[in-house]
């Protein structure tokens, strides 16, 4: 299954999903100007690779920030994570945090109450680089 690598910018994430690898990962900002547009293949790729996915799954989720629309595509992405979880795959959603973000948080626990998901909530220190 070819890799799906897209470089992120000021409005859309990082995105790297590497099923030889087994590396799940989504990280930056999402404010997308056609959130369809810029999420589709990402949800795509997701369904096809659910088809046939490796043992166990870690989606890796650093989000900066993401807007109400984007928020509505990632639940599109856990629902088809969930779904593959329901047929027996192992899979676990690592969302994380700056340690004093409150909003990225209370985020992270909203969906992990919607969804019957593994999540594990891991939070870090903001790295100045003065």
């Amino acid at each position: 299954m070819e890799t799906l690598n897209i470089a992120g910018t000021n409005e859309t994430p990082t995105i790297l999903f590497d099923k030889e690898a087994n590396v799940f990962e989504i990280s930056g900002k999402s404010l997308p100007e056609d959130v369809k547009e810029f999420y589709n293949p990402v949800l795509r790729w997701m369904k096809t690779y659910a088809e046939n996915p490796n043992p166990k799954t870690t989606i890796k989720f650093k989000m900066e920030y993401f807007n109400t629309a984007s928020s509505k595509m990632i639940l599109e992405l856990f629902e088809v994570l969930e779904e593959m979880s329901k047929n027996g795959n192992e899979v676990e959603v690592e969302w994380h945090f700056m340690e004093d973000d409150e909003d990225m948080y209370d985020a992270g626990v909203d969906y992990d109450d919607m969804l019957d998901l593994n999540f594990k909530m891991i939070s870090y220190q903001h790295i100045s680089t003065k």
